[in-house]
């Protein structure tokens, strides 16, 4: 069995919350086993990351960042998303990010929203992403 981590960034914890329950639900309904670490923020994340990488098959990175008034937003994401980039390549592992970017909270909550039948949030998706991953090996043509 294929064990995932999921990394909760829960610094906006109605948000992540939402994220995670439906990343979880995704993983376990196709059979990996999930282990989850909550974490301040989402700069934490590639730090997790890295001192977990010999212990799981695939990593799920979940979180939310919102735009304030002044450049730390795209510091904060650039480096982020970069480092979490690096790592995947560097160390042969699928890491998917379920990082909401928003501009505002109202796009955050929209993009959290908990799953219902017909609607998936950036939990959902970034679990759906890892599972295509891990399921879906190269192919003979």
């Amino acid at each position: 069995m294929k064990k995932i981590l999921i990394l909760n960034s829960n610094y906006y914890k109605d948000i992540s919350k939402n994220l995670v329950l439906n990343a979880k639900k995704k993983l376990i309904q196709n059979r990996f086993l999930v282990h989850i670490i909550d974490i301040p923020g989402v700069y934490e994340i590639p730090i997790i990351i890295r001192k977990n990488i010999k212990k799981y098959d695939g990593f799920v990175a979940l979180g939310c960042v919102i735009k304030g008034e002044t450049p730390h937003f795209d510091f904060i994401c650039n480096s982020v998303f970069n480092s979490i980039l690096n790592l995947s390549i560097n160390y042969n592992k699928p890491i998917t990010n379920g990082i909401i970017t928003a501009l505002n909270i109202n796009q955050a909550k929209n993009r959290s929203i908990k799953n219902d039948k017909n609607k998936s949030n950036k939990g959902s998706e970034a679990a759906n992403a890892i599972i295509m991953i891990l399921k879906n090996g190269p192919k003979k043509i």
